[in-house]
């Protein structure tokens, strides 16, 4: 009988799904706390709706930048670290074999038996170089496209996330009886989110949605908490 192929399956944006994370998560939190702080001492919904716009394009930009510029530093440490290694096999070839060693060993294998791979990669430094950035200091390298693609993805879902709970605002004119709306817009939100992120991630979709909501519930009441009393 022909044997079935192995086919394995793995999740491989995992830095994506961080970025929306991150953007959606402030994004509900964030410009609902406003608008419900405003909520209390505003009657009308035009004006919470004018503060909410603003607050969403000002968080939008500020969090993208956040991540843009997150991205950058990562990929400047990764360089940084590849030229201090790439120094290191050429002045210290020795120290680095030993290191080699080293991390084998941590998989149970004896010096013996990591000679010929340590052979081998001093006979290919660009391969010795990965195996250190890799194997010692747990890094891969960066995408290039990476700064962009999260500046983007955090602030577009930080406005997509910041308009449900704003979005009750724009349809009923009393800003009291949005912020209700507001308030059971935002938890199904949360709840949403917290489910396909889990389904996304490999984690159990219905405790993702329920651990959504309670942080990010918790996040709004504190963040309209201190609105409400500032103002």
């Amino acid at each position: 009988m022909p044997a079935t192929p192995h086919i394995e399956k793995h999740f491989t944006s995992s830095e994506t799904i961080r970025d929306v994370v991150i953007g959606m998560s402030d994004g509900l939190t964030v410009p609902f706390a406003l608008a419900a702080g405003l909520s209390g001492a505003i009657g009308a919904s035009n004006i919470v709706v004018t503060a909410g716009l603003a607050e969403i394009a000002a968080g939008s930009i500020a969090m993208g930048l956040g991540g843009y510029l997150a991205a950058r530093s990562d990929a400047e440490h990764y360089l940084s670290e590849r030229a201090r290694e790439e120094r290191e096999i050429k002045e210290i070839p020795a120290a680095e074999e030993a290191e080699i060693a080293l991390i084998f060993e941590s998989y149970g294998l004896s010096t013996e038996q990591s000679k010929p791979v340590v052979a081998a990669l001093r006979k290919n430094p660009t391969a010795w170089v990965d195996f250190m950035m890799r194997f010692e200091l747990g890094l891969e390298e960066p995408d290039p496209k990476r700064a962009l693609r999260s500046a983007l993805t955090i602030a577009f879902a930080y406005i997509a996330g910041g308009f449900i709970p704003l979005s009750a605002y724009l349809v009923i004119a009393s800003a009291r009886t949005a912020l209700y709306v507001s308030v059971v817009m935002t938890l199904i939100a949360l709840a949403v989110f917290g489910y396909v992120k889990g389904t996304f991630t490999g984690a159990k979709p219905l405790r993702s949605a329920i651990q959504t909501v309670l942080i990010g519930g918790i996040a709004a009441a504190v963040a309209f908490a201190i609105a409400r009393a500032i103002g």
